[in-house]
């Protein structure tokens, strides 16, 4: 076992530097004065269907249906996907169409399940595995699967597709995000605080799977209780090859390209993955619901959840059932306070505002944060006045402004050639510009805006596929058919030429002889012996057929 980054022996690992960055005023503290809680369940569960990237599940059960906790209510199909559970007991009530959190404020299908308050688990969990060692990767992926996990750093990835990289890609290190860089956030610290063994525990059957031979957890200087939970469960775990590395805390040091920069030295390469260079890396709350689903048999179904923030009476930490609605959630929190100014998803400078607190925490909500009017600040935003703060701060080594020029214009092709989708949405751009642009958003105007066009190109092209293949399929049914017409034609006079009747075939055979000596003889001189010597009986039927023949034509 190594501590790496810690007084005691902070040369033991080097420490390197991403560009830009924002030391910010954390506003960590308000939410870490009280212990976390279990949130108390609601007596109605909205569980989204799309809570990761990919494909939605197909939905397993139907209005009426009495479900128990844990029990899938849709199943993934496709490889990029994910399962959904019951987070309680109770009765399927409603399945349809419901508001959800997302920046476009659009609904979703939900599954909406009325509590029975027994919290009963299904009694079909699969059984926990007591040695993952003899387990092999492609067994605990599928368990992984199973259980519904995704990336709950906030890219809600499906976990068993990020831990199978493929045979070509051999992973050698994992880096464990606990850096929980972003203001307000500390719903990783607080799991890490109380759940540090089980985090390590989940570590090493991730590197299990990846083969992986040395695991570097990330985490800033800033989380001392943190920081020494984890040197605790390190001194009593069995593995050596875990690192714990304390790192400066500065924003965002949590992203995981930066992540892995400073502890590492290696830059992700442009349209690239930590993979494509042996590296995978995973947070904390990841690696807890790991060990969750495969040492107890237990999906994906609640997530440390941090309510927050000068609005609040009471920010804290709870562990929240998958489906509980926010305002469940504010009101055990002690409710909102006075000059509430705007509630939102996720942190100050990556999250984004919510319409209603009527809406439900999915598997990617890793905070609430309510602000007060009197702490916010009100900005219109002013002409570019091209100063470059932006892009002496942008962790991602972009031109910032540029990307607003092209964006603002809708030059979807000239914004790409800056690197567009290299950015990470940091918002240290728009946290400095003295012309107060929301620049943030502008990014992801463009984002979305080039995703719909190669959405667009992706339907035209199949739409096109569709037709060549319908044209190329006519074709191919009317040259089968003349084919057939044409073999049919030669059997038939096949047939027919077989079909001759013998008899007659001897009489034509014969008389053409017969004309053929004819017409020897005629060319001879010579008089048809069949007409010489007739009888006068013979001789007076000749006649009397030339006399009759002459009458008629006369």
């Amino acid at each position: 076992m190594h501590v790496a980054g810690t007084s005691s022996n902070r040369n033991q690992r080097k420490l390197w530097h991403f560009h830009g960055g924002l030391h910010l005023p954390d506003h960590k503290s308000m939410s870490m004065q009280r212990p976390p809680v279990e949130a108390a369940h609601d007596d109605l569960l909205v569980i989204p269907l799309q809570q990761h990237i990919g494909e939605p599940p197909e939905v397993l059960v139907k209005p009426g249906d009495k479900v128990l906790k844990g029990q899938m209510l849709a199943r993934a199909n496709a490889y990029v996907s994910a399962p959904v559970h019951a987070s309680s007991s109770g009765t399927v009530v409603a399945i349809d169409e419901q508001p959800v959190p997302h920046p476009s404020g659009l609904s979703a299908t939900c599954i909406t399940i009325e509590t029975d308050g027994q919290d009963k688990w299904d009694d079909c969990l699969p059984a926990p595995i007591r040695d993952y060692k003899n387990c092999t990767a492609s067994e605990l992926l599928e368990r992984i699967h199973w259980a519904g996990i995704v990336g709950l750093g906030g890219a809600t990835f499906p976990s068993r597709v990020k831990l199978n990289p493929g045979a070509n890609k051999p992973i050698d290190t994992l880096v464990v995000n606990a850096a929980e860089c972003e203001p307000y956030i500390t719903c990783d610290d607080a799991l890490i605080q109380s759940h540090a063994q089980e985090i390590l525990q989940g570590i090493d059957i991730v590197m299990h799977i990846l083969s992986a031979k040395l695991c570097l957890i990330g985490i800033e200087d800033n989380k001392q209780d943190a920081i020494a939970a984890i040197q605790q469960a390190l001194s009593e775990h069995e593995s050596d090859n875990i690192e714990l590395v304390v790192i400066p805390t500065i924003y965002p040091s949590g992203g995981e390209k930066q992540l892995i920069k400073i502890l590492t030295g290696k830059e992700i390469p442009g349209n690239s993955l930590p993979a494509d260079i042996g590296i995978v890396c995973h947070n904390v709350a990841t690696l807890f619901a790991v060990n969750n689903a495969v040492s107890k048999g237990h999906p994906l179904i609640s997530r440390m959840v941090t309510i927050t923030g000068e609005g609040i009476s009471k920010p804290q930490n709870m562990i929240v059932p998958n489906g509980t609605l926010i305002s469940s959630l504010i009101e055990q929190a002690g409710g909102y306070n006075n000059n509430v100014n705007e509630l939102i998803m996720g942190g100050p400078m990556m999250g984004y505002a919510l319409s209603s607190d009527t809406l439900p925490v999915s598997k990617g909500t890793n905070c609430i944060l309510v602000t007060q009017k009197d702490n916010a600040v009100q900005n219109i935003p002013t002409p570019c006045i091209r100063c470059g703060k932006c892009a002496e701060v942008c962790p991602a080594l972009l031109l910032p402004q540029q990307l607003y020029w092209y964006a603002r214009a809708r030059d979807l092709d000239k914004v790409q050639d800056f690197n567009l989708f290299d950015c990470i949405e940091c918002g240290c751009c728009a946290h400095v510009c003295p012309s107060h642009i929301p620049l943030v958003q502008y990014y992801r105007f463009a984002k979305t805006e080039i995703w719909a066009r190669e959405e667009e190109k992706r339907k035209s092209d199949i739409a096109r596929q569709r037709h060549e293949f319908r044209d190329a399929r006519l074709a191919r049914i009317k040259a089968e058919k003349q084919a057939k017409l044409r073999k049919k034609k030669e059997v038939l006079e096949k047939k027919k030429a077989a079909d001759v009747d013998p008899k007659k075939a001897a009489i034509e055979a014969a008389m053409k002889r017969a004309a053929e000596k004819k017409q020897k003889l005629q060319e001879e001189g010579k008089i048809p012996a069949n007409t010489e010597n007739l009888t006068a009986a013979q001789q007076r039927q000749i006649d009397e057929a030339n006399k009759r023949r002459e009458n008629s034509e006369s």
